[in-house]
């Protein structure tokens, strides 16, 4: 059995609202086992036998679709590879920044957000650091207070990034190890 994590998007905001027992009934109706949310953010842990992650993705987000009534995203990572993203954060964490990690499920949208981060101004206020780690993550520091207005997270909200990408807060992916 392999242990995954499901990081949905968009839920508990802008009108979208998924009970966390309602999300777990779900999962072990698609024939999960050891299924348990984490926070009310769109976090679900679950073991399985499947290993094609393409079709255990498609499934979750047609589930989705069908029980909640929402145009449905997740990003699909196993526990053991959330770990070494944990792990890999470059930044030191300080109290007054937020921690992010920017998780991709397609590579042509990471290369573009690669694109845009090469070209980030380290004096903009408010100052931000973003750094791309492979083809599918994003680890990213922003001052407290600013997680919706520097330039990246502006560029995140195109509406060409919601099928592809989602972020976590460096502390709710510790809850999730």
């Amino acid at each position: 059995m392999t242990r995954f994590v499901a990081l949905l998007r968009g839920v508990n905001v802008g009108g979208v609202t998924v009970k966390s027992a309602e999300l777990a009934e779900l999962f072990r109706s698609l024939g999960f086992d050891g299924v348990k949310t984490v926070l009310a953010s769109g976090n679900v842990l679950f073991e399985t036998a499947a290993q094609e992650t393409k079709r255990l993705k498609a499934a979750i987000e047609t589930g989705l679709r069908e029980r909640f009534g929402y145009d449905a995203w997740i990003v699909l990572v196993e526990r053991a590879d959330l770990a070494s993203v944990v792990d890999g954060f470059p930044y030191e964490e300080v109290e007054e920044r937020q921690p992010y990690v920017v998780f991709s499920s397609d590579p042509a949208a990471t290369a573009e957000i690669a694109e845009f981060v090469a070209g980030l101004d380290p004096s903009a206020d408010p100052a931000e650091r973003a750094e791309v780690q492979g083809d599918a993550i994003v680890y990213w520091e922003v001052p407290k207070g600013h997680s919706l207005d520097t330039a990246l997270a502006k560029f995140l909200a195109k509406p060409r990034f919601k099928a592809a990408t989602t972020t976590r807060n460096l502390r709710t992916l510790r809850k999730l190890l």
